[in-house]
């Protein structure tokens, strides 16, 4: 065996049998544990309906369970590195320990989004007659109107290392940029960690923060910086509801700087004007909630701010916890993070010789609800299903009722642990209404959809079906069909009341094992619910071939007005001759980037238009059997009147929408 397979074995060893004594002596020390628990939680106050940290000592009492688990797996980490490996004269030294952390009549096209009326951020956005473009270190505006004459208007460039734009929105003469910045901060003693020490190598603290740069933009030539809004942690998602905007962020807690005192872990944020610099401010640990039952490391942040007031100071709120996915309503934000309890199997534990038994592993989606208005946010309930979601999809919020979708089991299980997908209806008090359980066993959700009453769901594992779910009562969701069909849909969007797009990956089976293939696009026709069909279908290239649109939304350009389907897609083919001798595994070789422009209409299905690549012909003969994320990659499409622009960091093209002509290219290399 390799040394380093050998190092693996004994440090899997240690851990699983670590676990094991840790279950099978924790029916002993429960009873001190519980009580332990209920003084810690007797101490703290509640707070708009959730109990507050309160103080520095209370958050490692909180967090006391994680942090010996920390301890154990560095003292166990440490052991083994400085252990004397063959041939190395000195014991090896521990890793470093990272803090990971508009208007519907408007002539233009907008945003994909999940809710009418509730914009999201995205990294190329128009107002109908400028491009806006957020790149890893700058903002480009472009004047795009008339399309013959495109010229860029200004720059907002970024020190690299400092600000890293993500997304931005758009709105009137206004321009908000969403990114991170890495700053390094002095540590400072509060009255809320006077215990906390100072040690050397700790005086500075670099921090991750999630920034909010708002643009005065009524001279696109001179964008105003007129106000910055910030908080430490990671970007998890945003959402603009007229004037306001909320933001989302994870922090994670470095629960090392814990065990050793060092530095004080309450998050920092940040209000300011740009002509009034100002300090971050940590907030306060009277301030910082915590859910019970759902402790971790980790800060769940969220803000608020209605940008037409400037006199009103973001609200920021804080949770112990963390936020996977977040899907808002006009009226109410939710956060769901998935929440893994493990526990003991019913049999005896082994002894250290023989091989450990796994824990058996039971996953719910917690979901934590916050209500918005003019700017703020209220935390006002938090309910949990079993299983977990996909994403913001398996989400919807309808007639009071929250819905959500599901998978819980194991894929890969055979007995009564495999997977299921299951539907579950939330009241007014986030406690189950309503629910159906147990859809496509041994498959799992790759795609979900809510549209008025009913629900849509694609599981897979060799073949795809497309579950119709009638949820027009509440407390009684029921199938009302099924198709089943090879490949999968990752992304479904509505056409109109009785049909359905699917975007995802034709598949093949071998024996037990299904293989994707190209890229698939279906319409599906569910007006017989009882027995929907795919009225029309393509696909595209091999295997290999891929698309944004597959993981991000937003990445859509859809009008059903003007017949109008377009999306950047990564392809690649397979010759004739590798075809005729192909195996379903084998991928094909990259062919092209760029836009694939459809026509999509209920009587001739999806007629491809015009492809369109910023690639240029030396590009293409460079390429070989991979492609990579080039400049020149075409990101998003959209369109201003007639006219069809295709977006990349190095070029933007218009083009006719009628007969494809092309019209003028604009480089925005510098």
């Amino acid at each position: 065996m390799k040394k380093r397979s050998w190092v693996w074995f004994i440090a899997s060893a240690l851990v699983l049998t670590t676990t094991a004594f840790a279950v099978a002596g924790s029916a002993d020390s429960a009873d001190s544990s519980d009580s332990a628990d209920r003084e810690v939680e007797a101490a703290y106050i509640e707070k708009d309906g959730l109990p507050v940290v309160g103080s520095y000592e209370n958050l490692k009492k909180l967090l006391e369970k994680d942090l010996q688990q920390q301890k154990l797996m560095y003292k166990t980490t440490v052991a083994m590195e400085s252990a004397p490996v063959a041939g190395s004269a000195e014991p090896q030294s521990a890793p470093a320990v990272a803090n990971v952390a508009e208007s519907a009549a408007a002539d233009y096209s907008t945003t994909n989004v999940q809710v009418q009326g509730v914009d999201e951020a995205d990294v190329v956005k128009t107002d109908g007659k400028y491009i806006y473009q957020a790149t890893s270190n700058e903002i480009r505006i472009v004047q795009a109107d008339p399309a013959g004459k495109m010229q860029l208007a200004s720059r907002l460039s970024y020190t690299e290392g400092t600000f890293e734009p993500l997304e931005l929105y758009v709105d009137e003469n206004r321009l908000v940029v969403i990114g991170q910045s890495f700053e390094t901060l002095a540590i400072k003693k509060n009255d809320s960690a006077k215990k906390v020490k100072i040690a050397p190598g700790y005086h500075n603290l670099h921090v991750e923060m999630l920034k909010a740069q708002v643009y005065d933009i009524t001279d696109k030539q001179k964008p105003k910086l007129t106000r910055e809004l910030e908080m430490e942690g990671s970007y998890l998602s945003s959402r603009k509801i007229g004037s306001n905007l909320y933001l989302v962020a994870n922090h994670r807690i470095n629960t090392f700087q814990i065990m050793e005192d060092q530095g004080d872990p309450a998050p920092m944020y940040r209000d300011q004007a740009p002509d009034k610099q100002a300090e971050p401010q940590k907030l306060p640990y009277s301030d910082i909630h915590y859910f019970p039952e759902s402790l971790a490391p980790n800060y769940l942040m969220v803000a608020g701010v209605d940008l037409d007031n400037p006199n009103q100071k973001m609200t920021v709120h804080s949770y112990l916890g963390g936020g996977e996915n977040m899907y808002a309503s006009p009226e109410n934000l939710y956060v769901a993070v998935t929440e893994y309890k493990n526990e003991a199997p019913k049999r005896n534990m082994p002894s250290i010789e023989s091989s450990p038994v796994p824990l058996d592993e039971s996953v719910n989606t917690t979901l934590y609800r916050f209500k918005l208005k003019d700017g703020s946010l209220k935390f006002t309930g938090k309910g949990s299903v079993p299983g977990n979601v996909l994403n913001q999809f398996s989400i919807d919020e309808h007639d009071g009722y929250l819905r959500i979708a599901t998978t819980s089991g194991s894929i890969w299980r055979t007995d009564e642990g495999t997977s299921k997908n299951n539907l579950y209806v939330l009241d007014k008090d986030l406690k189950i209404h309503g629910k159906l359980e147990g859809i496509a066993p041994g498959e799992k959700i790759y795609s979900a959809r809510f549209i008025g009453d009913r629900a849509y769901m694609v599981t897979f594992k060799t073949v795809d079906p497309l579950f119709v779910i009638d949820v027009k009562k509440p407390d009684a969701p029921r199938v009302l069909g099924a198709l089943k069909i090879p490949g999968y849909s990752d992304y479904l969007h509505p056409y109109d009341e009785n049909h359905l797009i699917g975007f995802g990956k034709e598949a093949e089976a071998e024996k037990d094992i299904a293989y994707y293939q190209g890229m698939k696009i279906a319409l599906f026709d569910v007006t017989d619910v009882a027995n929907p069909i795919e009225k029309f279908k393509t696909v595209i290239g091999d295997r290999g071939t891929d698309s944004e649109l597959l993981s991000n939304h937003k990445a859509l350009l859809f009008s059903k007005e003007k017949e109008l389907l377009a999306f950047p897609v990564t392809v690649y083919s397979l010759s004739s001759e590798e075809k005729a001798n192909r195996r379903i595994q084998d991928y094909g070789r990259f062919s092209f980037q760029g836009a694939y422009v459809y026509r999509l209409n209920l009587q001739e299905g999806f007629v491809l238009d015009s492809t369109i690549t910023h690639l240029t012909a030396e590009d293409s003969l460079k390429a070989g059997h991979d492609w990579y994320d080039s400049e020149k990659n075409i990101r998003r499409i959209l369109t201003i009147g007639d006219t069809l622009y295709t977006v990349s960091n190095s070029l933007i093209k218009s083009q006719r929408l009628e007969d494809h002509r092309p019209i003028g290219t604009l480089s925005l290399t510098k």
